[in-house]
């Protein structure tokens, strides 16, 4: 299975990554996955929350940080520009609206963060030609100053600079052999079990977008047997996902090309599709009836 035919799921990589980025604060932090706005579609990627106000965040990309932090990621694949970034401020003047009481939530409390691999140059060439400031106080960060309702920072993943951001960086498509291998080695590295699960949300990841490294590194005579311990599993597990979808949508294609030809039930079309259940049999049915 190519990259292409195997959907990437980049979000829970990013959740793990954050995580891991601001661990030396786990304790200080509590962590809302998908914040829920109000209807389904308004959801928030992560929200951040500070248990304590002043407490200092030791990792660079959590320096911006308030009490209620409102972090969107953007994948390889997804675009960043003026309309996203007015979306992220959108979702935090919202945020900012349903606290419990008028005002509950102040302004200067919240804080958003929109993260993505690759610099955004449309986003950046618009910010300039419109006057809205930027300051970059280290590689990868950059402080939107004016124009916001509330602080902003943008992080290109790319451009960050240091091991301690090794997590976010390996969030791409385009990693080098020797990054690969720097991942494997922080994760080698990793003496907690709670760690080394989110390490091997960020690795499934890497590894899907990465498939060509993988291969290199597999006959690579300089990688040590742990390392390559470390990524037989997450290779494992992507092949055997990747049979079961294929396998799962070639019963699905039989099921409807039973049902479309008029001559089967659901319970006779079960018998020669045991993989699909008689409720998405049933299911599949009903769509067709109503298309």
């Amino acid at each position: 299975m190519s990259e292409r035919e195997i959907k990437i799921q980049w979000h829970p990589g990013f959740l793990a990554a954050i995580d891991l980025e601001l661990s030396a604060n786990r304790k200080d932090l509590i962590y809302e996955k998908e914040y829920n706005l109000n209807t389904k579609p308004l959801e928030i990627d992560l929200l951040v929350i500070k248990k304590e106000k002043d407490v200092q965040i030791e990792n660079e990309i959590g320096r911006l940080f308030r009490g209620h932090n409102i972090m969107e990621y953007k994948s390889p694949e997804d675009q960043l520009n003026i309309d996203t970034f007015y979306k992220a401020g959108a979702y935090a003047s919202l945020y900012k609206s349903y606290g419990e009481t008028v005002d509950g939530r102040k302004a200067d409390d919240i804080t958003v963060s929109m993260v993505r691999e690759a610099r955004p140059d449309g986003l950046f060439r618009y910010f300039k030609e419109n006057g809205i400031r930027m300051e970059n106080p280290c590689p990868g960060i950059y402080y939107v100053l004016n124009g916001v309702l509330f602080p902003t920072q943008i992080i290109v993943t790319k451009e960050l600079d240091g091991p301690e951001h090794t997590w976010l960086k390996s969030l791409s498509g385009r990693l080098k052999k020797q990054e690969l291998k720097d991942l494997l080695k922080r994760i080698d590295g990793l003496t907690h079990d709670f760690d080394r699960k989110l390490a091997d949300a960020i690795l499934e990841v890497s590894i899907q977008a990465n498939q060509e490294i993988v291969e290199e590194l597999k006959g690579d005579a300089s990688m040590c047997q742990a390392l390559l311990e470390i990524m037989e599993p997450e290779i494992n597990k992507i092949t055997e996902k990747a049979v079961k979808e294929a396998t799962e949508k070639e019963a699905r294609e039989t099921a409807i090309n039973m049902l479309k030809s008029g001559k089967f039930f659901p319970e006779e079309i079960k018998k020669y599709v045991p993989r699909l259940s008689i409720e998405e049999i049933k299911t599949i049915a009903k769509k067709l009836a109503e298309d």
